[in-house]
């Protein structure tokens, strides 16, 4: 995987709590901020940083050492003047990265207005998708199976462009990388367990069953 990042994910409820406990889950520093104690309290041991505060105010995140951070991640619920301020604040602390969970488009042109990178429509995308997707722009779908284990839609990387599946390591059922390849997409052709001496092009995907960070290794 790319070196360890340093991610704040305020807002812990069912999306921010997933978004949060996935990255640690993935190696990356994750702090995770709520208002609520009992939220924070359910993130003990699943996150580096689990701190209760108010993350409207801007003090409260620079003692906390938040502008150190590379990614900020606004996964705030229903109250959007939070959201928008949280995502004013780290814009202003010149965060490198900031993602913000918006409810409607209105919110999102917002969010985006505010310094926003890249905007999540919550009824659209859950919290480890976002998180598996966030450091591997290969990953395009992700779906859990089991604690760091799913399913994931990629696009073949480049180094793996006229390659048969057999040359890039993905030989067998349970190939070198650890990981199962369930099928390949080219165009609109969809080839079930494809053979092995099957030839690798640019734009492919490939559904691969595995461990979170097997998977990564690929992608990576």
């Amino acid at each position: 995987m790319k070196n360890k990042q340093q991610v704040v994910v305020v807002g812990l409820g069912r999306f921010g709590g997933n978004v949060a406990r996935t990255l640690y889950q993935l190696g990356h520093d994750v702090m995770a901020i709520d208002i609520n104690p009992e939220r924070v309290q359910g993130l003990m041991g699943d996150v580096t940083y689990p701190v209760a505060g108010d993350a409207t105010q801007e003090s409260v995140l620079r003692e906390l050492g938040v502008h150190n951070f590379d990614i900020g991640i606004v996964g705030i619920g229903a109250n959007i003047e939070a959201s928008i301020m949280v995502s004013v604040l780290f814009q202003t602390m010149s965060l490198p990265f900031i993602v913000g969970r918006a409810h409607s488009t209105l919110h999102g042109n917002t969010l985006k207005r505010v310094g926003c990178h890249r905007i999540i429509h919550a009824e659209e995308e859950m919290g480890s998708q976002l998180a598996h997707s966030l450091f591997n722009p290969d990953v395009q779908e992700y779906m859990e199976l089991a604690d760091a284990f799913g399913v994931s839609r990629l696009e073949v990387p480049d180094r793996f462009t006229n390659m048969t599946l057999e040359d890039a390591g993905f030989a067998s059922a349970r190939d070198k990388y650890g990981i199962a390849i369930v099928a390949l997409k080219r165009g609109n052709d969809i080839t079930l367990s494809p053979d092995s001496d099957e030839e690798l092009r640019k734009g492919d995907i490939l559904v691969v069953a595995g461990r979170d960070d097997l998977v990564n290794r690929i992608t990576n």
